[in-house]
């Protein structure tokens, strides 16, 4: 069966004025993202911007002996390369494809030009700006002051918000280099989620089984970017 492809599956494409869409959407470009694919590399210029579909990108800071972990992670709800809204063309941040699937192209001048235009769309993407900044701030205090368990629930929460299902194709050791973490620790969290009935997981496999356990299980920092980002992304009457 054929998939079929629509912009409107990004949320931040669903939303803009009818007369903006029109205008971008004969430059909007469906490309492939298979997993593990980098999309930008740190300190790289930003030629486009991408709006997720069905692929999940994540967004790594890499240190000088390889060692990486994840600020913040990008799916249907938003668009990879906000350095271009804060007045940059380069971003500090490795991001690579997390979850395979689609996501729609635009170049980088089209959007600015857009952007610069001081209407909707500027409000808008500064918006999605400050709700990925909660995003990354929130992770910072999550991976600091949480336990390991936690910070997999509130991961596996955020991932299965941008999913369609409730099943992960993902392993520990790559969750693990996302949280800056052992592999074994996670093996570990992953074990006792599973032995309370909130997830199965075979190898390369994660299904959520109890989501209210597993919200009831995360720190408070599932619930403060979900928040957030519904505040400013969701509820747009005063945009």
């Amino acid at each position: 069966m054929a998939i079929e492809h629509d912009p409107h599956q990004n949320h931040l494409l669903a939303i803009l004025p009818a007369e903006v869409f029109k205008q971008l959407s004969p430059h909007l470009e469906l490309i492939l993202m298979p997993l593990g694919k980098v999309i930008y590399e740190s300190g790289g210029q930003l030629h486009h911007v991408y709006f997720p579909t069905t692929a999940i990108v994540s967004l790594q800071y890499v240190l000088e002996n390889g060692a990486s972990a994840e600020v913040a992670g990008v799916g249907n709800e938003g668009v990879l390369g906000f350095s271009l809204f804060m007045g940059g063309n380069s971003t500090s941040s490795l991001a690579t494809v997390q979850t395979a699937g689609y996501a729609y192209r635009l170049k980088a001048q089209l959007m600015l030009a857009e952007f610069n235009c001081a209407g909707v769309t500027m409000r808008l993407m500064l918006r999605h700006t400050q709700a990925l900044m909660t995003q990354m701030s929130q992770t910072a205090v999550c991976n600091r002051h949480h336990s390991i368990e936690q910070q997999l629930c509130r991961w596996l929460l955020l991932t299965l918000d941008r999913m369609p299902a409730s099943e992960l194709v993902i392993t520990h050791e790559l969750i693990a280099s996302m949280l800056g973490v052992r592999r074994e620790g996670i093996t570990e969290a992953a074990g006792n989620l599973q032995h309370a009935g909130f997830i199965s997981y075979r190898r390369g496999h994660i299904k959520v089984i109890d989501r209210v356990g597993l919200e009831a299980r995360s720190c408070e920092c599932y619930q403060v970017v979900k928040k957030e980002f519904h505040r400013l992304l969701y509820d747009i009457k005063n945009l």
